[in-house]
């Protein structure tokens, strides 16, 4: 059988209507339009988990597919819904694992918002992130940020304003 739509609406409409025979062939043939659809998309060892999930998901959702309405953007839709769960599952846990790999280091915060800082001073123009780093960071006056930067005293001040406003619209925006 081929998973087209009309087919896999009549599957569908007869699974709605208690048809175990057509239930089992839509979930094989579903099975399979999903490990393509996740095959370009996680990594293979997640492969199948992801389309057992989504299975189940289609299984709890059964009831509200309307016959009305085309069958494959119903189960794409289910599908990417599971598959951002499925990405936000992977992005918690390595959260966790690098947490847990730094536990009990006394540095660690500081280790952190230098490499933070560091990232944040490599989205300026140079001349903003050098003249921030040396009056806001080093903690050099002006004048002596103007002599060690060849900047002029106005545009070291000019950079530093320029260059915090566009940090704040940066992290506002994340």
């Amino acid at each position: 059988m081929k998973a087209d739509e009309a087919s896999l609406a009549r599957l569908m409409a007869m699974s709605q209507g208690g048809n175990k025979q057509a239930y089992a062939t839509l979930l094989t043939e579903c099975q399979r339009w999903l490990r393509a659809y996740y095959s370009r998309r996680i990594a293979p060892s997640q492969l199948d988990d992801l389309v057992q999930d989504t299975l189940m998901a289609l299984h709890h959702k059964l009831a509200t597919w309307d016959s009305s309405r085309p069958f494959l953007p119903w189960l794409a839709a289910i599908a990417r819904y599971r598959w951002v769960d499925h990405l936000r599952r992977i992005y918690r846990a390595d959260e966790c694992e690098l947490d847990g790999e730094f536990a009990g280091q006394d540095d660690e915060p500081a280790i952190a918002a230098r490499i933070s800082l560091d990232w944040l001073l490599g989205l300026l123009p140079d001349a903003q992130a050098r003249a921030i780093e040396l009056v806001k960071i080093e903690g050099l006056s002006v004048a002596e940020a103007s002599q060690a930067s060849g900047q002029s005293e106005s545009l070291v001040k000019v950079n530093i304003h320029r260059g915090l406003k566009k940090l704040a619209h940066l992290i506002e925006k994340a």
